[in-house]
């Protein structure tokens, strides 16, 4: 294209000069010699080029005193855009909270379902897997017992992980580590768990030792063993699992790729639970992800 145009130039300039010639020929008033020829073709070429000077005009800079109050105005005439904005900034936190905990649960998998510290219930071959997160002082976690060991007697296909998270008191840790030891031994710790949950008063070292002790267990092992290095050491991992999944609470449920805090009823466990057979995530459907 530039080359055109410069031909174009040149072809106008030859035309120009020839022009000129004859004239000089024919009128007594000279015309441009030739070293004005040859300027005039440098000045042609020159104009075709592109002007530098008229590159992207320098950025405007907005007077924040002048668009401030319209913006507020605008907004306080139309509230409701504010609301829109906070719950699409509550979905925005949702999600990214979501996939940040999937990626936690990924990375704590062997954790979470392998640990040999893990206290487990119901089909230790099931095909779905509940784990539960709880304190023995807990009074959510109480409430929900019952709605635990229904499942695990209703759903043969079904494996509960119990996890000793204490966290409420220095009795709730003393509590947890003799029930670590419980879960050692050869007696039905299910009993144990439900005695506890169903004792009056705050859970501490002598509750967890008489319930142990019904069941058989010598207390005084017990009481010997339960700050031995091993049982320190299974709580510490239930912990740091806690971390890394920003849970601070009992109890805390996890499912599949969920994590849910609280007090959640049985009908929503049995839901979640038939959505993991049925699409290998807690829920299936178009509201998947």
């Amino acid at each position: 294209m530039q080359k055109a145009i410069n031909l174009g130039l040149t072809v106008a300039v030859v035309a120009l000069a020839a022009g000129l010639a004859y004239s000089v020929a024919t009128r007594p008033t000279p015309g441009p010699n030739a070293e004005d020829i040859r300027a005039m073709v440098a000045d042609a070429v020159a104009s075709t080029q592109p002007d530098d000077s008229a590159a992207a005009p320098e950025p405007v800079a907005l007077d924040t005193a002048t668009i401030g109050p319209v913006i507020e105005e605008y907004l306080l005439a139309n509230p409701r855009i504010l609301e829109t904005m906070s719950t699409a900034l509550q979905t925005e936190m949702q999600l990214a909270e979501t996939e940040r905990s999937r990626a936690a649960l990924e990375s704590f998998q062997d954790d979470i379902y392998n640990d040999p510290a893990n206290i487990v219930l119901g089909n230790p071959d099931g095909d779905v897997t509940l784990v539960e997160m709880f304190d023995y002082n807990c009074g959510y976690c109480r409430q929900v017992v019952a709605d635990v060991m229904a499942l695990v007697e209703e759903d043969p296909d079904l494996r509960v992980i119990l996890k000793e998270f204490p966290i409420l008191s220095r009795g709730s840790v003393d509590a947890a580590r003799i029930g670590i030891l419980v879960n050692e031994s050869d007696v039905d710790y299910q009993a144990f768990h439900t005695a506890l949950f169903s004792a009056r008063g705050t859970i501490d070292t002598q509750a967890a030792l008489t319930a142990a002790a019904d069941l058989g267990l010598n207390p005084l092992t017990l009481e010997l063993d339960m700050n031995n290095g091993s049982v320190t050491e299974a709580l510490q991992r239930t912990y740091a699992i806690a971390q890394g999944l920003g849970v601070s609470g009992t109890p805390t449920f996890i499912i599949g790729n969920e994590v849910l805090p609280g007090a959640v009823s049985k009908d929503e466990l049995t839901r979640r639970i038939a959505n993991m057979r049925e699409c290998g995530s807690t829920v299936c459907g178009p509201e998947e992800g």
